[in-house]
Formats: structure tokens, sequence, C-alpha cells
């Protein structure tokens, strides 16, 4: 039961990864791939002010989303200037950085060794130390995540989010300060990204680099592409699916030498088969273009 329990807790984690990044690239339209950067930043954010510091872990949550969003307005400031392909590099090589950082920072960050001994949240003096304690937070902030993004993309703001995706051009012609609209856009993500670190950070009660590489970015896009690109319920969806659906191969008994290439070759043939069946995803409205 804990096992199963722990499969839902990293599932609602990566729920709120896959909804974020959803803003940016199904809603705005923007080719992202770096969210593991901002996924990074919080975990080790929220660690490292509850380690060295002695900040509770619900004071180190809004600290790491603070932090990430001030790492996603920077990133922003290249998504003003970039389009495509290279927006798509800008935002892989920030992920690429971050890791790097994390993985040779020393002083900080303890390297390859990561950090160890980071306290679980406490509610009224019980630890939130098990995955079904653990659990019910996941799912409250999944909703709070659901509910805020919804309202982005229902408002005005969403529309023009939406318009910039179809085309930016018009919707600069309409008045539209583009660039403002990307890095909000951008900083929302992040710091909800920085959110799901921290919830990680605390849960598992230990981090390292490889928890945080730029592959773990490929992996939460392709959530996003298999759920439905710009549909809030098809990131939750896919998040989902794709979480739960390699712990199947634990039961198959294949060594960890064959389950994990095994596992990128069944991701690779699933998004390949959905695009050639069902291009926008699962529940999406749109296509990657």
């Amino acid at each position: 039961m804990d096992y199963l329990g722990h499969i839902f807790a990293m599932a609602g984690i990566y729920v709120i990864l896959t909804m974020s990044l959803n803003l940016i690239v199904g809603y705005a339209g923007l080719p992202a791939i770096g969210h593991s950067a901002f996924f990074c930043v919080g975990a080790y954010a929220s660690s490292l002010l509850a380690l060295n510091a002695g900040i509770s872990p619900w004071l180190g949550i809004l600290g790491s989303a603070t932090i990430a969003a001030a790492f996603g307005w920077v990133v922003s400031l290249s998504a003003a200037r970039l389009a495509g392909d290279y927006l798509a590099l800008a935002t892989f090589g920030f992920a690429v950085v971050t890791h790097s950082v994390a993985r040779n920072w020393i002083e900080l960050t303890r390297g390859p060794m990561g950090l160890p001994r980071i306290p679980p949240f406490c509610l009224f003096g019980f630890r939130l130390d098990t995955a079904w304690l653990f659990l019910p937070l996941v799912v409250v902030v999944c909703l709070v995540t659901y509910l805020v993004s919804w309202r982005m993309v229902e408002s005005p703001f969403g529309r023009v989010l939406q318009g910039i995706r179809e085309d930016e051009t018009v919707t600069a012609s309409l008045g539209k300060n583009v660039s403002q609209y990307k890095r909000y856009v951008f900083v929302v993500a992040a710091l909800f990204a920085g959110i799901a670190g921290a919830l990680y950070a605390h849960y598992i009660t230990y981090i390292d680099p490889s928890s945080f590489t730029p592959m773990e970015s490929l992996a939460i896009l392709l959530m996003v592409v298999f759920g439905g690109m710009g549909s809030l319920t098809g990131s939750m969806l896919g998040a989902t699916i794709l979480v739960f659906l390699p712990e199947l191969l634990r039961f198959m008994g294949l060594p960890g030498a064959v389950a994990a290439p095994l596992r990128q070759m069944i991701y690779g043939a699933l998004l390949v088969a959905l695009m050639l069946v069902r291009p926008q995803g699962l529940l999406g409205k749109f296509k990657w273009r």
C-alpha cells in the first residue's frame, strides 16, 4: 500500500509540473524544453533553506516558489527575443547549465553526494513522512495549480496567450505587449515548478543532481504532448499515465540495466504512435508545431 501511495504522490508532483509547462507550450505556443531547471531550483532552494537556515518547509516552499519565479523571469528575457528552435535550444541549455551547477558547486549543493536528511512537512505536530500522509498535501497543491491555471487560461490574459500561439504578429498588431505576456507566463509556470520541486525534496528527504537531468525536461514535455496541448485535464491524464506506466516494468522482473532503456523506448514509441494517430494528444485541441 505504501508503494501505491508513493506512485500517486509522484504522479501528483508531475501533474503540477505538466500543467505549469502546458501554460507555456500548450497555451502560449512557446517551445520551452527546460522545465526541469525550475524543478531543480525549487528543490534545492527549499532544501538549503531548511538545512542551512533552519527555515520551516512551509516557508521554504514559498521561498522556493519565489526563487524559481525569479529564474523564470530571467529565462523569459530570452523568450521575448527568441522564437522556434532557437528558444527551444536556449531553454534546454538553461536546463543543462542548472544541472551542471547542481553537480559541480560542491560547497553549496554537495554535488553528486546530494543533500540528505531534508526535513519533511509537519502539520499540527504530525510529520508528513509517509506516502499516504503526504498525498493529501500534493492533492491540494494540484487543485490550486489547476484552479489558478484554469482561471488564467479562461481570462483575457489566457486569450492573449492563445493569440500569441496562433499568430504573434497579429496579436501584437492589436496593441498587446507580446513580450510582457511571454514573461508573465514563464514566471507563473516557473513558480509552480519550483513548488513541485520543494514538494519533491521534502517528500523524498534526499535530492541529488541525477533527479534533475535535462532529459527530465523531455519527459515532462512528453507528458504535455501525450495528454494534450492546451488542455489542463489532458496534462493531468498524461502525467498520471506516464508515471504509472513505467512502474509496470517492475513487475516483469527485468534488470535495471534493461528496464531503464526500455522505459525510454516505450516513451518514444508512444510519442511516435500518438503523432501518427492523434497529433493533438489524448484530450488536446491543438497540434504540436
